[in-house]
């Protein structure tokens, strides 16, 4: 998160004459374009949202102006850098802020004067202090301490926080407010034709033969009037098959979270596999999340066990996805990829599943730590049979998940 500091209290250019010359929204989508150029992950709503805020707090000077855009755009220490030499390129007339190094009589730029930490309050319990404790320096007991000035804070939301936070590291408050954005993820497949056709009024499509004959009889056998059909489009089954073994424990119900959504949303069927398959389609269909979960997690499926992606993977095509289950649909993989099984086995299930399914997404959160490769076991096995592999160790990254599954 940005670095907390006071209002710049150097010397600043005086206020700006009368009316900004640019509207909010040009100004705002010309910051963020520059900003996006530089590296900075800057994206359309955010530049919205910089025009609304502009429009509240009019930019009086380029003080109010800055602190106005760093509050808006900046989510990370680290970005502090880059937006510092942008803002001072588009608004300061210089392409880097060090190139007036030196010269004293160039004014500071705006968000480069130091930045301090407001003091922490005193904690001590009283009998500290009635022991003959002396004060900690800077309590602000001496009239020596903190000189009592306001502190402008630049913070991300808690929302935006939580977007890029992983799923094991959050509380447990954080982590029923994450589970209600997860149910509200919609994940939609793309369309495939239909064998039913429709009535149409293209030329162009193929001529519906018994339609057309049956408007002949009206005209007394004359086909007066050639009727076409256009063959339908539906979107294709959505199947999502869960691991919820022990190395899964930190995701699991986050990830129940998208398969109650998915089923109560977009009628897809719900699996979970440890040691063996169980399908939880009927548990996760009714609309009360609470009720969903307390359903699916009565069932005997062998949770937070070892993992047999083999038997879990081979098992669905074998009693399910033979049946229908799997005939052109999109199937999501959640799972680490460790597993108990021979990764020839791995290999073999992932083959069969692939001349069924119209495409395989596999999702694996251990993919976003630092250094990860699938070199060895069932994901190394089953990596080259999927179409995409990404991380859904976060709220960002189940938005990957949702663009893979659109395709």
């Amino acid at each position: 998160m940005p670095e907390s500091g006071r209002p710049p209290s150097g010397p600043l250019p005086g206020p700006l004459p009368g009316p900004p010359p640019v509207a909010p929204g040009p100004l705002a989508v010309g910051l963020t374009t520059a900003l996006h150029r530089a590296g900075l992950p800057t994206t359309p709503e955010r530049a919205a949202g910089l025009a609304r805020s502009l429009q509240l707090v009019p930019p009086v000077d380029r003080a109010a102006l800055y602190w106005t855009c760093r509050v808006a755009l900046v989510t990370d220490r680290a970005q502090l850098p880059v937006f510092d030499a942008v803002f001072s390129a588009v608004f300061d007339g210089r392409l880097d802020p060090a190139d007036s190094r030196g010269d004293l009589t160039a004014p500071p730029p705006v968000g480069s004067e130091a930045r301090t930490r407001p003091t922490p309050p005193d904690r001590r319990p009283p009998a500290a202090e009635s022991q003959g404790g002396t004060a900690p320096a800077g309590s602000g007991d001496d009239g020596s301490g903190d000189d009592g000035r306001d502190v402008v804070l630049a913070a991300a939301s808690p929302d935006e926080r939580l977007r890029h936070t992983s799923f094991a590291d959050l509380t447990p408050d954080e982590l029923a407010g994450v589970r209600e954005l997860v149910r509200r993820i919609a994940l939609s497949t793309p369309d495939r034709r239909s064998r039913r056709v429709r009535p149409s009024r293209r030329r162009a499509d193929r001529l519906d033969l018994r339609r057309t004959v049956r408007a002949a009889q009206r005209s007394g056998g004359d086909p007066v009037r050639l009727v076409h059909a256009a063959r339908r489009t539906q979107p294709r089954r959505l199947v999502l098959l869960c691991d919820v073994s022990g190395s899964m424990e930190p995701y699991t119900r986050v990830y129940l979270s998208l398969l109650q959504g998915a089923v109560a949303g977009a009628r897809a069927e719900a699996f979970v596999f440890s040691t063996r398959l169980t399908r939880l389609t009927r548990q996760l269909a009714v609309r009360d999340p609470d009720q969903a979960l307390a359903r699916a997690g009565a069932t005997e499926s062998g949770w937070a066990g070892g993992t047999r992606l083999a038997a879990g993977i081979g098992g669905f095509v074998a009693t399910h996805g033979r049946r229908g289950l799997a005939r052109g649909a999109v199937v999501v993989v959640l799972s680490d990829g460790w597993a108990t099984d021979d990764p020839d086995d791995v290999a073999e299930a992932m083959r069969r599943l692939r001349r069924l399914a119209h495409r395989i997404v596999w999702v694996n959160p251990r993919k976003a730590a630092p250094g990860y490769a699938p070199l060895v076991g069932g994901m190394a096995a089953a990596l080259p049979l999927c179409d995409a592999f990404v991380s859904g160790h976060s709220l960002a990254a189940l938005e990957q998940v949702a663009a893979a599954v659109r395709g």
